[in-house]
């Protein structure tokens, strides 16, 4: 197994930091969608005006005047809206990558576990009170701080096992870690996948308006963002909930 390597620099967003972003992401995708769908109701209009004033002329190459005309009032709509769309693009881009630098804090829920109330005194005790346990005492041990969620104790037993032989290990320390933090770190993982996707979402709703066309590529990745979310499926994203509702 190749030696890990540690990602320094890496940002550091606690949980609620993370929570924070995503519905920062979120209100900003919002507020930028009501903005394309503002204009995109305008380009509707618009279309239907030309069409209506084409419809007693009945030439053959009407459709093709339409687009042509909406095409133009897009690229009018595009330009003066530009610096509004591109300020949601880069607030919402930035947002974003600090997330994903942050991401390295949040690999497993063993590391969440060990860097918990790292130094603590009552962990520092611990550690010295099952120096010399036995796979029984230890086993025992383990079983009570997963009923009480008990960080510290985990912790120091996490440690305590390390050391040992995994055939000898008398539970498993990623169970353990697990048991305590598992819940969270599924919920930020897909909090931090989410975040990805939503901008992505944001993107594609930019260029689909700039362009009149979606971007593929965009789409297969925020397919698998998706799928991605509903695998961890720790909680129903806001917009999939109101989708529900409706």
């Amino acid at each position: 197994m190749p030696t890990p390597t540690a990602k320094l620099g890496a940002a550091w967003m606690d949980d609620n930091d993370i929570r924070h972003a995503v519905a920062k992401v979120q209100t900003n995708r919002n507020q930028h969608d009501a903005l394309l769908r503002k204009m995109n109701q305008k380009l509707d209009i618009h279309a239907d005006s030309v069409k209506r004033s084409l419809s007693d002329v009945g030439l053959p190459n009407a459709k093709a005047i339409i687009n042509t005309a909406v095409s133009s009032r897009r690229g009018d709509f595009a330009r003066e809206s530009a610096d509004t769309r591109k300020a949601y693009m880069r607030e919402l881009t930035e947002t974003a990558e600090r997330v994903k630098s942050a991401s390295s804090h949040y690999r497993s829920p063993m590391q969440m576990l060990m860097r918990s109330n790292l130094g603590s005194e009552k962990r520092s005790r611990l550690m010295q009170q099952i120096e010399h346990s036995g796979p029984v005492e230890l086993a025992s041990l383990a079983e009570f701080a997963a009923a009480k969620c008990d960080g510290d104790l985990a912790a120091a037993l996490c440690s305590k096992v390390s050391s040992m032989k995994v055939d000898d290990r008398p539970f498993s320390p990623n169970d353990l870690a697990d048991v305590i933090c598992g819940e969270l770190h599924r919920e930020l993982s897909q909090a931090l996948v989410e975040c990805e996707r939503r901008v992505l979402e944001s993107l594609q709703s930019d260029t689909e308006f700039e362009t009149g066309k979606a971007n593929p590529q965009r789409s297969i990745q925020i397919a698998l963002l998706k799928k991605r979310e509903k695998e961890i499926g720790a909680y129903v994203p806001d917009d999939e909930a109101e989708e529900l509702a409706a």
